[in-house]
């Protein structure tokens, strides 16, 4: 078996360094928040006090960050991965979701100092990647990608290779910005539906069964109509318009149209400007009310 660096253990690498250990690997584990990675030591796994110290002696380092920011801090900062003394050839596996032009700067920070990169960013929720059930969307070269598999296999039921690297995190922006296109169809839908005097419920129901109940509809729907969007929060405003945020300005250095994601950014934006970063982004059927 493996050892293993798993730098960013939050909702979602929490789940997924668990199932690493639970494959027999040896983690060491770094995360901004001690206090978030002390499951992660009750199972096995060696915390230590900068992503530098788990660097050294991996064979694979696996990367679960917040935004750009954190994944340069943690790759090139004072005490980043990149400053350890890391063997050549060891596997680095950036399943964060990040912006484009990042991903190929930090793809080519990385290969420059011998190592074999792959970006891998996730879908899934914290429940899936606590279950092994995430899809993997893959950018990076064949070889790579097949030294990779037995670490890839314990988190995922799926996985798409779209091409080289950067491929994964430009089909995950995509991705990313139709969900949040749907999110704000959805609210504005579910705000018409309402004005119209419908049974909501039924509403619900029937937009969950039809035509339009993609994944986010499914998910956003019940909570745009009952409230709540403050419980068991899994995915934030300030995340979804981070992502939304990537998305367009991937969208508009592909030189294609981008309307809909912008008019979507400005929903998300007006939710954290007005103090809901930490809500769910279905509450923007909130601001949209107004």
């Amino acid at each position: 078996m493996a050892t293993i660096a798993f730098i960013g253990t939050g909702n979602m690498g929490t789940g997924m360094a668990a199932r690493l250990i639970c494959a027999g690997h040896d983690l060491k584990i770094y995360n901004r928040t001690k206090e978030k990675a002390v499951p992660l030591e009750e199972l096995g796994a060696v915390l230590v006090d900068t992503p530098a110290l788990a660097a050294v002696g991996a064979d694979v380092i696996f990367a679960m960050v917040g935004d750009d920011n954190a994944s340069d801090v943690i790759w090139n900062g004072e005490n980043g991965v990149l400053s350890a003394d890391i063997k050549p050839g060891t596997l680095a596996i950036e399943c964060s979701t990040l912006s484009y032009d990042w991903v190929k700067e930090l793809s080519n920070t990385v290969q420059a100092k011998g190592l074999s990169y792959l970006d891998c960013p996730v879908t899934g929720m914290p429940p899936q990647a606590a279950a092994g059930e995430l899809t993997l969307l893959i950018g990076g070269e064949d070889d790579v990608l097949e030294k990779a598999e037995p670490y890839l296999s314990p988190l995922c039921i799926n996985h798409f290779h779209f091409g080289g690297v950067g491929a994964g995190t430009a089909y995950k922006l995509i991705v990313n910005l139709m969900g949040s296109v749907q999110i704000v169809a959805c609210a504005e839908g579910i705000l018409t539906a309402e004005k119209a005097g419908l049974n909501m419920d039924t509403v619900v129901e029937a937009l969950s069964s039809g035509a339009c109940a993609s994944a986010q509809v499914k998910m956003n729907s019940p909570v745009m109509a009952a409230g709540g969007h403050d419980d068991n929060v899994l995915f934030s405003a300030l995340w979804r318009l981070k992502d939304t945020d990537y998305g367009v300005k991937f969208a508009d250095q592909m030189g294609t149209q981008r309307n809909l994601g912008i008019e979507s950014l400005k929903q998300f934006q007006k939710l954290v400007d007005e103090g809901h970063k930490d809500s769910s982004g279905s509450k923007v059927i909130e601001t949209m009310r107004s």
